[in-house]
């Protein structure tokens, strides 16, 4: 399936989809999967409690986000490859990261369960035939297709890794 159009997505997800190269899921997991778990697993433990200002994420702290967000998103994946019609209420990122308490996680521990997430979701998506990817559903109110969540969990991914390499290494 190709990639996603504009009316398969909210707008404010145009810039992580942006960030997915490739012309398809498989593409795009061929494309970023080992590329985004190298660098999530050499980040430094240095820079573990580090956040680049007053109220700013610490790496912990994105590493907690990236695992929730991505959770969340193939939840969504989940419940509109198998034509569940339910609306799905959106999530509150800053929420979940006050109650996740990683100050008493390490920070192997996150990249751990960050590998097996991404590999978990890599296999889920890989597992999707193109029926499933084109089926939409509502998330916050906005319409969202399979395929377009597949290229949102990257784009996020790599929005994050941007951050943290502009701003954190």
């Amino acid at each position: 399936m190709p990639r996603p159009q504009q009316n398969e997505f909210a707008s404010f997800y145009a810039k992580y989809i942006a960030l997915a190269t490739g012309e398809n899921i498989s593409e795009v997991i061929q494309n970023h999967s080992a590329a985004i778990n190298e660098f999530y697993n050499s980040l430094p433990e240095s820079k573990a409690d580090y956040a680049y200002a007053l109220g700013k994420w610490t790496i912990k702290d994105l590493l907690q986000h990236l695992i929730d967000a991505e959770r969340v998103f193939i939840y969504r994946a989940t419940r509109f490859a198998r034509k569940d019609s339910q609306g799905l209420l959106g999530f509150e990122e800053n929420d979940y990261a006050a109650n996740a308490n990683v100050s008493k996680r390490t920070l192997q521990g996150l990249k751990d369960e960050l590998t097996a997430l991404r590999k978990s979701t890599d296999l889920f998506l890989e597992s999707l035939d193109e029926q499933q990817l084109q089926q939409i559903g509502s998330a916050n109110n906005n319409p969202v297709s399979v395929n377009a969540i597949a290229f949102i969990v990257f784009g996020h991914l790599l929005h994050h890794k941007n951050i943290i390499e502009e701003r954190y290494l």
